[in-house]
């Protein structure tokens, strides 16, 4: 053996033995990863977030529960995308003259303004209920 090795590859195929290769990158074990020298930039997945499933009536809630006492009014079952709801919340946040936010497909909307948000909801093609006291 007068050969020089340079790497452990070399030193299993002197012995007839086949060099162990690394396991190809697995993108799901490696989330937070960014870069790769194999592969470079590695870009995320993109996440298809499904609707959820609604009966047709558009849910109007108000709560005041982990909000130290000031009330919100929910709104949901809709089964809208992401963009429409940011577009209907903008909408109602504007013509109630509060402010709001969309929160996992739920729009909350700040203050008591049940039926104002009532009539702009059935304008919209919505049907209405409202749930609770």
């Amino acid at each position: 053996m007068k050969e020089k090795l340079s790497s452990l590859a070399d030193l299993a195929a002197a012995f007839g033995k086949e060099p162990v290769q690394a396991k190809s990158d697995n993108l799901a074990s490696t989330e937070s990863l960014v870069y790769s020298t194999n592969t470079g930039r590695i870009k995320p997945k993109k996440q298809t977030s499904k609707l959820a499933a609604t009966d047709g009536f558009a849910l109007v809630r108000r709560e005041t529960k982990g909000r130290k006492g000031k009330g919100v009014i929910t709104i949901t079952g809709l089964g809208l995308s992401a963009k429409a709801l940011k577009d209907l919340a903008k909408k109602l946040k504007k013509t109630c003259g509060t402010g709001g936010t969309v929160v996992n497909e739920i729009i909350e909307i700040q203050g008591d303004k049940r039926e104002l948000i009532k009539t702009i909801l059935e304008k919209e093609g919505f049907k209405v209920k409202f749930i609770g006291g």
